[in-house]
């Protein structure tokens, strides 16, 4: 197909040249170009779109985002793909749960959609936001390339002024999800490699000049009466913006500076907190373009081995959560979100650790809402390419998306850069560069990664431990750790000066007809382990908290034995998310033991 066609321009490029993806791939799209949308009024494209799988990559080199609509009668070159007239999915979704022969498919895969516009008025400005595109993506319009953007989980823009035509547009997506040695996360991984558009996409009209970021949070002075305002605007002309929060009887201008601005103003909000979880709604004004926000107060500090929410020590009594459902995938939904928390408030949690990767923005605004607190972290993950700095840039990239996406959120205390990495030199310069690129972004928040044990010392020992101020520990004694006892000993040995949380701990219970009565996979055996852990950790006064090892069952390719059949089943409850085994009450039973000391604690100092 096409490979003589004007577009491929002869056969030998479009069939045997391997360096097609270079001009493609400027990576353009990211950070810089994120758009700050919240409170703005949007065209949703979700819905119907043309797809086509392609693993061949034949539509890049072929140039089928170049092609016109034709009839088959007026074609001169017979078509192997109409992106026109294709297979038919809705978005948002991942190709993998759509149809069994794209289960396993890893590649590029093409989406296609019209996109018809009545007025274009000249003044205005148009841009494209997708929520999140699994794991590569390329944009195109009429034919014509404008960006592509790395990161499976974080959301990206791509400005479409100037580009659109009043009447019919055609919008193409390439996607693709192979996973590489040099990607965040790279090929080795444990959870299911979803594909596809699975995030909401919009389309967002705006005034030529946009506040194009909006961060807003308490100086964290302890004074707890100062809040600091930033702002970076794009176009021209921008005079002061001007900062409101009805609430609060606070309304303020900010002076703009070469697209700069920002401003300590004084107020005494309700703090946010998860006993308090108070919001305040805030807009921000300039020229024609207005955003809003709901926004919390809070302060959050370390102080030795002590994590302070306001001031007041806090044990953070958690879990681990993936974004996985047995019918969706990786999408997610409102109700799936809520049904999260629900559990998690069921289990006694005020915390969660959202794994491995940035999950929906709407999980934090939620948690907002609700008063939980959140672990939210990159996929820099077991053996990434540390010393290739095209792999730091991934990853800084998709820390600096997630900072900007969810930094105005209450619930989020810590910034997470990796998890159970080797401990090199290269692993270390490129993890403490993005501790330091994060405490630079925002200094209002909490450090960590999951750290390292050294094993034949018995003792917590990491070396980025120094450059971040929570250690995370994931530890599996009673399962991948055989003795049991160890992780008394390496309470004995550890003397951090820093808090600790337990990241991950656990062990696969499956029940039903496939689980066993007893031994290794069983849920008895799992509850074992639940029991014995709680004993040990609990003597542990620099242990802060914990979010052990999942709350539900989900999707892995890695795990293929007869008890797993290629699922995790270390879930406090089935994939069903409906059956809980019996280690979510002995989680819960603890949780809540803990919760009322505190209570009586806070009490008896009141």
């Amino acid at each position: 197909m096409l490979e003589r066609s004007e577009l491929a321009e002869n056969a030998l490029q479009a069939l045997h040249d391997e360096a097609y993806d270079v001009p493609l791939n400027p990576q353009n799209l990211n950070a810089d170009t994120l758009l700050f949308t919240g409170g703005r009024a949007s065209r949703p494209l979700d819905g119907y779109w043309k797809f086509c799988v392609d693993l061949l990559d034949t539509g890049l080199r072929q140039k089928w985002y170049a092609m016109q609509p034709a009839a088959p009668e007026d074609r001169t070159e017979p078509w192997d793909y109409d992106p026109f007239d294709g297979e038919t999915v809705r978005i948002p979704s991942n190709w993998a749960m759509l149809k069994e022969k794209w289960y396993f498919f890893e590649g590029s895969a093409w989406y296609t959609r019209a996109l018809d516009i009545e007025e274009i008025e000249p003044t205005r400005r148009q841009f494209l936001r997708i929520g999140a595109a699994a794991y590569a993506c390329k944009i195109f319009l009429n034919g014509e390339f404008l960006g592509n953007h790395y990161g499976a989980s974080t959301p990206f823009c791509v400005e479409l002024t100037g580009k659109l035509r009043r009447g019919r547009n055609w919008l193409m997506a390439c996607v693709n999800n192979t996973r590489t040695l040099d990607r965040v996360p790279m090929r080795n991984t444990d959870w299911f490699n979803y594909g596809g558009l699975y995030r909401e996409v919009a389309l967002y009209d705006t005034p030529q000049t946009v506040i194009r970021n909006f961060a807003i949070h308490l100086v964290p002075d302890d004074s707890y009466c100062r809040i600091k305002v930033e702002l970076e605007v794009d176009g021209p002309d921008a005079g002061p913006a001007r900062v409101d929060i009805p609430e609060l009887g606070l309304s303020q201008d900010i002076p703009i500076q070469n697209g700069q601005g920002e401003a300590k103003i004084p107020a005494h909000p309700v703090l946010w907190s998860p006993d308090s979880p108070k919001l305040y709604d805030v807009s921000v004004t300039l020229g024609a373009d207005q955003v809003t926000d709901r926004v919390g107060f809070r302060q959050i500090e370390r102080r030795g081995t002590d994590i302070l929410v306001n001031g007041e020590p806090i044990f953070l009594r958690g879990i681990s959560v993936h974004e996985d459902d047995a019918t969706l995938g990786k999408v997610t939904n409102e109700a799936d979100l809520r049904r999260r928390f629900e559990h998690a408030r069921e289990l006694g949690c005020n915390f969660l650790r959202l794994a491995h990767y940035p999950h929906h923005e709407r999980a934090a605004e939620i948690a907002d809402e609700l008063g939980f607190l959140l672990w939210e972290e990159i996929p820099v993950y077991w053996a990434i390419d540390f010393a290739n700095p095209a792999t730091y840039r991934d990853a800084e990239n998709q820390l600096r998306e997630l900072i900007q996406r969810d930094r105005n959120r209450a619930s989020v205390i810590i910034w997470s850069v990796g998890n159970e990495n080797p401990d090199t030199d290269a692993r270390l310069d490129f993890m403490r560069r993005l501790a330091e690129t994060a405490k630079a972004l925002d200094p209002t928040r909490l450090t960590s990664a999951a750290c390292l044990v050294n094993h034949s010392q018995n003792r917590i020992e990491d070396r980025l431990a120094d450059h971040i101020d929570v250690i995370g520990l994931n530890e599996y004694y009673g399962w991948y750790e055989e003795d049991f006892e160890d992780l008394a000993r390496i309470g004995a040995n550890s003397a951090p000066e820093k808090p600790v949380v337990i990241s991950e701990t656990g062990a696969d219970g499956v029940i039903g007809p496939n689980g066993p009565k007893t031994g290794l996979f069983s849920e008895d055996y799992m509850a074992e382990v639940y029991r014995r852990q709680i004993d040990t950790l609990r003597r542990l006064d620099y242990i802060k908290g914990m979010s052990p090892w999942i709350l539900y069952d989900f999707r892995v390719e890695r795990r293929q034995n007869k008890f797993q059949n290629g699922y995790n089943h270390k879930g406090l409850i089935a994939a069903d998310k409906k059956t809980k085994k019996q280690a979510f009450h002995i989680l819960a039973e603890y949780y809540h033991q803990i919760a009322d000391t505190t209570e009586d604690n806070k009490t008896e100092t009141a």
